[in-house]
């Protein structure tokens, strides 16, 4: 049933939108841009801010445009000097109880605070308090959040509670007084909080980023004792390109290397090659259970937010998850074992650092039961993209300018199958290329999967495979994932394999992807963009399936041996188990 069309002016500009539209987006119909902050489209519509007021004909006050249906005959002004007047003083009161230390503020150059004040001219704020102290909570391995720069939006807290369903942050105390924190202000290392990162990504200012490790790796490419290798994740090479003003959904791949190259890592390898190899295994694994009857469904393992997720809130699925090692550590462990064989070198001597797109892969290097048999953990540093971008820029290098290189070989080449592990759906589809293979004993033409694609929380499909049906789910988000578990508990939802990835839209959506405006993340489809390029980059690879990988092949018949075989599972699988949760009998 088609929706009922209202007819209103805005600035006496003549709009025709929706029934049930807010003024917000019948003004961005127009080409008007009204200003906010604490509007984040489907994550945080709740009018607090007053940045985007709007006088309307025959309303007293002035309206709070992103939540203010449009109605028939409606007229709307967006920028009288009232409304002017009114965003401003806002805006300084705002300020007034927020730490400016902008010039040395890692969030200075993508600050929506900062761009708000020069949009609305703010040349001086009347009630500025100069003295403001840092109020630092570190304890998390993966963020670092400075509550003296924090306006109260709520962005952080409706992400954690709304999108990830966690809820491990929200407003306390009240009045001036009033803060984001954990509940009885415990710190985040003590709460359920599964590294997701969602919140970075969301905040509008610098109360929220990132633990910063790249003094640590320029520390590493400075040792001359240590071997220092990189690898980018999958998804790293269509996002790094925003932190540099390129469309997003540009494929960089080249650019990457060549930078990774001439910031002087000894060798540039492609965790895209050990997503190939977690196919491998995972795939085998499947069909294992498949066969001999093992706990079905099977659930992948490679993001490390989800399984942080199981271990707390579902442990019960534990048996169901993979025992795979993700992409980014088993990459780790076969630089640390067979190309450190290969290359001469003492695997201590080696220093592995991922780009990755998620900030919980910084908690996920130091989980203890990653550690390999030689005693070294598979990888010593994670970086996010946007600290990648960081290290290229603080390096004096022209992004935009630099030729495209290749990856060392080793270690470097990749299918198709790898590359779209970055999109939700991605990991399920590139198991079932190689999966239906196997099954059917013969080369099967349908490579793609395209049940599983798409930003959709939750994708199923079912597959007849050699005669036997199966049953497949994707799902990104956890709000989404606890639909498929609260399904699979009552026995409404039945599967025989599952995808689970904690960040919405998958790793292309990750809390280690590049900054974006509100704006920006509430009108532009960053994921399908994002996505769009990982699949293009597929179709256009000669090989577009894990098993057909001549180094995989290689890795396998010189130091692996069959893949779930003993040597593999040694070095490339591992345990979860269940982890103790904040809530107890004696203090919910």
């Amino acid at each position: 049933m088609e929706k009922k069309m209202v007819h209103l002016t805005i600035d006496r500009i003549p709009v025709t939108v929706p029934e049930g539209t807010t003024v917000l987006e019948a003004a961005r119909s127009a080409g008007i841009k009204i200003p906010t902050l604490c509007f984040l489209k489907d994550v945080n519509e709740i009018g607090a801010c007053r940045i985007c007021v709007v006088e309307v004909k025959g309303a007293r006050s002035l309206m709070a445009s992103c939540v203010y249906p449009v109605s028939e005959g409606m007229e709307v002004l967006t920028n009288t000097p009232k409304v002017r007047h009114s965003r401003q003083l806002t805006l300084e009161l705002i300020l007034s109880n927020h730490r400016m230390d902008c010039l040395t503020c890692s969030r200075n150059a993508h600050c929506e605070l900062r761009q708000l004040a020069a949009d609305l001219g703010i040349d001086a704020v009347r009630y500025a308090n100069d003295k403001l102290p840092p109020r630092l909570e570190t304890t998390a391995l993966h963020l670092v959040r400075d509550n003296s720069k924090c306006i109260l939006c709520r962005r952080c807290t409706s992400m954690c509670r709304k999108i990830q369903e966690v809820g491990v942050i929200g407003c306390n105390d009240r009045g001036f007084s009033t803060h984001v924190g954990c509940a009885f202000d415990r710190d985040l290392s003590e709460v359920d909080c599964i590294s997701c990162g969602q919140c970075i990504v969301a905040c509008p200012t610098g109360a929220l980023a990132e633990q910063d490790n790249t003094a640590q790796v320029m520390a590493a490419l400075m040792d001359p004792s240590k071997h220092v290798v990189v690898g980018p994740a999958p998804s790293v090479r269509v996002t790094l390109g925003e932190c540099f003003g390129l469309p997003v959904g540009t494929n960089v791949e080249g650019k990457m290397v060549t930078a990774l190259h001439r910031l002087g890592f000894d060798k540039v390898f492609d965790v895209d090659s050990a997503a190939d190899f977690t196919i491998m295994e995972e795939g085998t694994e499947f069909l294992h259970r498949l066969e001999k009857g093992g706990p079905l469904p099977l659930i992948t393992s490679c993001s490390p937010g989800w399984i942080r997720y199981c271990e707390q809130h579902a442990p019960e699925l534990l048996p169901n998850v993979s025992t795979c090692k993700s992409p980014q550590q088993m990459f780790g462990s076969l630089v640390k074992s067979y190309y450190a064989q290969q290359a001469g070198i003492d695997p201590k001597d080696i220093v592995v650092v991922s780009v990755m797109p998620c900030t919980a892969k910084k908690y996920e290097v130091q989980r203890p039961e990653q550690r390999m048999s030689n005693g070294c953990m598979p990888v010593d540093i994670s970086l996010t993209t946007r600290e990648l971008a960081r290290l290229i820029t603080q390096s004096g290098m022209m992004f935009d300018h630099l030729p495209d290189g290749e990856f060392d070989p080793l270690l470097g080449i990749s299918t198709g199958a790898s590359v779209i592990f970055g999109a939700t759906g991605g990991v399920m589809e590139a198991a079932l290329r190689t999966v239906s293979e196997i099954l059917t004993g013969g080369e099967v033409k349908m490579v793609e999967f395209t049940q599983v694609r798409g930003m959709k929380g939750v994708k199923e499909a079912s597959y007849e495979l050699a005669g036997r049906t199966v049953r497949v789910c994707a799902a990104s988000g956890l709000s989404n994932v606890k639909k498929v578990i609260d399904g699979l508990k009552d026995g409404s939802l039945q599967y025989d394999f599952i995808e689970f990835m904690a960040c919405p839209g998958g790793c292309i959506n990750g809390g280690g992807q590049p900054l974006h405006s509100s704006d920006t993340r509430s009108f532009t489809d960053l994921a399908g963009l994002r996505a769009k390029a990982l699949y293009d980059q597929d179709k256009e690879m000669p090989m577009r399936k894990s098993h057909e990988n001549p180094v995989v092949k290689k890795i396998y018949d010189e130091y692996l041996g069959e893949p779930g075989g003993r040597r593999a599972h040694q070095l490339l699988h591992c345990t979860y188990v269940p982890q103790k949760r904040y809530r107890t009998e004696n203090n919910i």
